[in-house]
């Protein structure tokens, strides 16, 4: 836990509430034990998308689907989402979900690993949400800044790890510290690129938010 819980349950107790799809969906992830973007964290995504007015959006790690239609509901017309998943057991069921809210025309679903999708990809994608394999997020980001525009914008979900990542790799458990340390790097690499602009935000399980400010 990043913020008290207090905290976390105003904050959240202010939201007007999702659209009828999203609530839907989120109960079905809840029953399922598959774990989908914090409430806080999506507001504040939308937040983002509404301010950068994107042209594409790229995601990386689709899951049930619920970021990409959460996004899709702040974004300009014109608009389209791309996002990735390779859980095979996930992918009909954002599939299915994409199709329930009417946005199959705009929301595309690629099916396999990011590392291999994100090479076939074309650039620019101006708007760009990491939230997959957390101890990818460092082998993804070449590729990732290659699609990225100067002026684009990189959110990256999950980098505070609950709190872990402040801790010495030596008091988290053993099966962690691989992701631990990738995720070390992850924050470090991404702050002190001269290419990017980036503010670390302890929202929801930590995001980042990084600007592409030159190539």
């Amino acid at each position: 836990m990043i913020v008290d819980e207090r905290t976390i349950t105003y904050i959240n107790s202010l939201e007007q509430g999702d659209s009828e799809i999203l609530s839907v969906i989120a109960k079905e992830a809840a029953a399922s034990f598959v774990p989908i973007i914090r409430k806080e964290t999506a507001s504040f995504l939308r937040t983002l998308v509404v301010m950068k007015q994107p042209k594409r959006i790229l995601e990386v790690g689709t899951a049930t689907g619920y970021s990409a239609l959460f996004m899709s509901e702040g974004m300009p017309e014109g608009c389209t989402i791309t996002t990735i998943e390779k859980y095979e057991k996930r992918i009909p069921i954002a599939r299915e979900n994409f199709k329930r809210a009417g946005k199959e025309s705009v929301i595309t679903l690629l099916e396999g690993d990011a590392a291999d999708i994100l090479k076939t990809l074309d650039a620019p994608y101006d708007f760009i949400f990491m939230d997959a394999a957390k101890g990818q997020y460092i082998h993804f980001l070449p590729e990732v800044l290659r699609l990225l525009p100067v002026g684009g914008v990189l959110v990256s979900d999950n980098v505070l790890q609950d709190g872990d990542i402040i801790e010495s790799r030596f008091a988290v458990a053993r099966r962690d510290r691989t992701i631990h340390a990738r995720m070390r790097e992850y924050l470090y690499t991404i702050k002190h690129m001269d290419c990017l602009q980036t503010a670390v935000v302890p929202i929801g399980d930590g995001v980042t938010v990084s600007v592409k400010i030159k190539e």
